[in-house]
Order: C-alpha cells, then structure tokens, then sequence
C-alpha cells in the first residue's frame, strides 16, 4: 500500500578496528571483532500505515536523525530493514544535496531530478516551487548568499512540489520564519487529508501534537515508548526531569490516559480541585463560569522557595492557557517541612466546549525543568458545555462588540 513504512530490527555501529588489516579481515572472518563498537541505533521496531501521521521525539543524540537516515538510505544500516512502498520525498539536514554556487532554480532542477522527476514533470512544477518559496529574485542567485531560513523555503518548496505517499522531515523546518513555518504545516496537513503518510522529527510539542496521531520516544539509541502523542511528551518531559535525579512514575489515570508523575517529592500535591461558586468539586462547567482551582501542597523537606504552576490542555494535550506563581511574583519562600500551603486560583472559565485537562508543577524556579519538585499531568479532568451563550467554534469565549453600519 502506497505510504506504508515497516521498520524492523534497525541499528547503526560506528567501529573501530585499530587497523586497516583488521578491517579487510572482517570481510573474510566472521570471527574477527572490532577494537571498539559503538551503537547510536539498535532494535529500532515500528510501522507507519498509509494516511498516518507519526511524530519521532528524543533529546540530542538519541538518534533520530541516524533513524530518518536509515529509512531514506542515505545512511547503510548495521542491522535490520525497512521497507517503503509509493513515492517518498525527504526533508533532511538543511541544504542536503545543494550545490552553495547554484542558484535556487538551479538546485531545484537538479533536486527535483535526483528525486525521479522527468523534465517535463520539472517544467511544470517548477513555477509553483518558485512561487511557494517566495524568495524573489534570490531565486536565481547563488545559494551561498541565502539565510537559513531561505535555504529552508526553497529545499521543502522542492519536497513538496508533488504530494509523496510519505513524506519524512527532520528538524529543519525549525529554522524558517513563523509566517513559512504556519504555510509549510498547512500544506502538511492539506497533503494529510488527500492520504500523504508523514514522518516528523521535532522538539516542538504542539506541531507533534497537532500533526501526529502517534508518537515514538528515542533514547540514548533505543525505542522507549510508542503512543498517543500526549502521553508520550509528557513522559518525554518527565524524563528531562529524571535527569535530576527525580523519580517518575507512570499511571492509569481514570480517564484512560496514562498519568506521568515525576520530582523530587520534596513537595508534593495532597489533592487538585476545580471549584463552582458553591466551593464545590465539578466536573463540568459552563462557558463563562466562575470557577476556582485548588491546589493543597505537602512540603516534605525545608526548600529556599516554592512555585505552582499549572497548564490548562485540550483533548489532543496542547497547552491552551499555562502560567506560575513566578511568572505573577507570588513565591512562597523558605517553605518548611512539615508545612501544607494551599493555592487557590479564580478565574472565569472562557474555554470552548470540550475536555480539557489541567497538569501542574512544584518547582524553585521560572521552570519545572530544574529543581522539580513534583510535576503532575492529568492532575485534574473536566468537560466545559455552552449552557447560555450564543454559538462560537474554538477553545476560547470571547464577547466581541460588533458594529455594522450601512
């Protein structure tokens, strides 16, 4: 089926031999080791099915580049196979394949070429490739005298001249102005629609979230989780945090989702409320409510200062509002062990209608990401429905005073 990608087994070694005699005898005896073996990908296992969208996430060095690599055969794997079918266009390391003394018509040319277009195809979709970049007359100059971001305009206006049955994209999407960045997204989702597979690496949680249906968690060269892509940044973010030295935990949650818990535990949330106006649990609130939310904290050793933070997500898990008590100079200093402090945050429920979640985190400072106390995902789960209000599509409720005149 046109799109599919099945993955199996894949590695990639770096060897040293410590000699070019003991390299040429590895050719002949299998007995023959190298000096020294190092793995940036091992035992990599996965498909993607025709239509789907699959988001590879890590931190540097986890080996989602070598992946990508592997799968487009730029690189030779050590172990495993994969196996493609239909036509792939590659977004890979910025520039890859272009000439810095050619013009961008020209690397578009011979790009275009090299991914098995005729000329005539090239002919006609060349206007388009230039139109798309919208790089002006730098399109006939030299690629050397190009900026990053320009670089990146024209190689994915080549990559997407024609929608691929699979489309694969590194990080260099990064590097384009966010005017590109929203225009690329939205020609990846228009080729989503019409059946294009996609595979994406990307540090970026919301074009993970918004693009993906799954999502793949590399580590130190290994696959470590494959899921709903909500859960799969949130354990990504709570392994950040282990780096700390803090402890993580994962739970079934009951809504059904998996519930990443991490930190210190030198502070620790006793409970997560929503409040009504009555200072009543809710699950459901209306457009518009007043509502509270209420967090009690169990501080369990002496720390020199206390933040709450918290993330109000939609269903997919993209943060819709998210701020801490740093952000709005309410730190609690020197908090004492033994001691509870309790939060209480008021404010109108101006969401749309649909779940939402609320994660929140007991941190030192600006951010979780160092002296992480506790971070809770799925810390609280409620449904917001339009009761009184006119009718409006979005996540947010806004009241616009609207004047017409004739």
């Amino acid at each position: 089926m046109s799109g599919a990608l099945r993955v199996e087994q894949l590695g990639k070694s770096y060897r040293q031999w410590g000699g070019e005699w003991r390299r040429m005898a590895s050719w002949f005896a299998a007995s023959m080791q190298p000096r020294e073996e190092h793995w940036v990908l091992k035992d990599v296992s996965f498909s993607v099915s025709p239509g789907e969208a699959v988001g590879i996430v890590g931190q540097n060095g986890a080996g989602k580049s070598t992946l990508l690599k592997l799968i487009t055969g730029t690189t030779r794997p050590s172990q495993g196979q994969v196996q493609l079918s239909g036509q792939v266009s590659a977004i890979l390391e910025l520039g890859m394949g272009f000439s810095p003394d050619l013009s961008g018509r020209q690397n578009a040319y011979h790009s275009a070429g090299l991914m098995g277009y005729s000329r005539a195809e090239i002919e006609r979709v060349m206007p388009e490739i230039e139109a798309f970049a919208e790089v002006g007359e730098y399109f006939d100059q030299p690629l050397r005298t190009y900026s990053s971001g320009m670089q990146m305009r024209v190689t994915f206006s080549v990559a997407t001249a024609v929608r691929p049955d699979l489309l694969i994209v590194d990080e260099a999407l990064s590097v384009g102005d966010a005017y590109f960045q929203h225009k690329s997204f939205e020609r990846i989702r228009e080729f989503q629609k019409q059946g294009c597979s996609l595979l994406i690496v990307s540090h970026d949680r919301s074009a993970v979230q918004a693009l993906c249906s799954r999502a793949i968690l590399l580590e130190k060269g290994r696959m470590l989780k494959d899921g709903k892509p909500e859960e799969v940044m949130d354990f990504y973010n709570a392994l950040i945090a282990e780096k700390e030295n803090q402890k993580r935990e994962v739970l079934h949650h009951a809504s059904g989702k998996m519930q990443t818990v991490s930190g210190s535990r030198e502070a620790v949330l006793i409970n997560v409320q929503l409040l009504n106006a009555e200072q009543q649990p809710i699950e459901f609130v209306a457009v518009g409510e007043a509502v509270e939310l209420l967090a009690r904290v169990q501080v369990n050793a002496d720390i020199p200062q206390l933040v709450l933070g918290y993330m109000i997500k939609d269903r997919l898990g993209q943060t819709v509002f998210g701020t801490n008590t740093w952000h709005t100079r309410q730190v609690v200093q020197e908090a004492r062990a033994g001691s509870v402090v309790e939060y209480r945050i008021a404010f109108a429920m101006n969401l749309g209608p649909g779940s939402y979640s609320i994660a929140v985190a007991l941190h030192a400072n600006d951010t979780h990401l160092s002296d992480n106390y506790e971070w809770r995902d799925l810390a609280c789960v409620f449904h917001v429905a339009n009761l009184d209000k006119s009718d409006f599509v979005g996540t947010t409720w806004m009241t616009p005073t609207i004047a017409i005149r004739r």
